[in-house]
């Protein structure tokens, strides 16, 4: 197995990234008509069935290991199943505002874990980028036009689940970690196995995982009520989140160390503003645009060549 180019992974983390942005932000309509969990197990099936031919072993893999056994599904269980469960329901308890500010928290968390479980020798200008990358998405949580106003009809609503406010941001942490604990083990695995194999894999955990709650969500569920609209976007929702995205992510962390590659999760708070701007008519604030400015300068710090992080990256890739 190849490993790509530095440019050419770089290229897959932030498109990877973006996709993930955007397609969350065109999931707000899916997510107003079906159940949580029928559609993610929507999402994997479909994803499952346009991927049936990469579950094929290739001729030039190794057997898996015990540990890469473990290890794909620990990877499925926390970075699929059980982030979507944390964070939707840790933002249903507090807000979304809360929800971005500890988001700002998974470029760092990817960074302490990859040093800590990798052993990756992290280098400071990438700490530096990390640093810049937790500034841009806070500022930018907090610059939202939510942020500090809640309407007189939302007031009881906050009220009313105050008391959950800190099982909210545990889950909102538990979010954080199992993204973190996501590209951590996805590093370990593009060792083992390639981009595609992981990929249809780790989805058809995902799929086995979230069927008893799909199916109980589907038993009670219209679904002659769903407009065509809504299917055409459940497809390209489960494509680019079931396929897209992780074999993007999958291959650029082949060649790229895992903590730098957290510094491009900036890039996904970034293309979901975008696309409710370009797509969805919202607008952006000045504080929101300097936030913007932010996040993109520590991907590119994190980035741009220097001896140093090439050396790290040969050492720990």
């Amino acid at each position: 197995m190849t490993a790509p180019s530095r440019t050419v992974a770089y290229l897959c983390l932030a498109l990877s990234m973006s996709l993930v942005g955007s397609y969350v932000a065109l999931s707000k309509p899916l997510a107003a008509v079906l159940p949580v969990f029928l559609l993610a197990w929507m999402r994997f099936g479909i994803g499952g069935l346009a991927m049936l031919h990469w579950l094929k072993k290739p001729a030039d893999e190794p057997p898996m290991t015990a540990q890469t056994r473990r290890l794909l599904f620990l990877e499925s269980f926390l970075g699929n199943f059980l982030f979507t469960a944390c964070m939707i329901y840790g933002v249903s308890l507090t807000n979304a505002v809360s929800a971005g500010v500890t988001m700002a928290s998974m470029p760092a968390a990817v960074a302490v874990m990859s040093w800590a479980f990798l052993r990756e020798k992290v280098a400071p200008r990438t700490w530096v980028a990390v640093g810049c990358a937790v500034v841009g998405i806070a500022l930018f949580a907090l610059a939202s036009p939510s942020a500090g106003h809640a309407s007189p009809a939302g007031a009881d609503a906050t009220a009313g689940k105050a008391d959950l406010a800190w099982l909210g941001q545990l889950l909102l942490l538990g979010a954080v970690v199992c993204e973190a604990a996501y590209s951590v083990i996805g590093k370990k695995l593009t060792g083992a196995l390639g981009p595609k194999r992981i990929t249809s894999i780790i989805n058809l955990w995902g799929f086995t995982l979230s069927m008893p709650l799909g199916l109980y969500a589907a038993w009670h569920f219209d679904f002659a009520a769903v407009g065509w609209g809504t299917w055409l976007l459940l497809v390209f929702y489960a494509l680019a989140a079931s396929i897209w995205t992780v074999w993007l992510w999958m291959t650029g962390l082949r060649a790229v160390p895992a903590a730098q590659g957290g510094v491009f999760t900036v890039l996904l708070p970034v293309s979901a503003a975008l696309v409710g701007v370009l797509v969805l008519g919202e607008s952006l604030s000045g504080l929101q645009l300097l936030a913007f400015g932010i996040a993109l300068a520590s991907v590119l710090l994190a980035t741009l060549p220097s001896s140093l992080a090439w050396r790290v990256g040969r050492k720990s890739g």
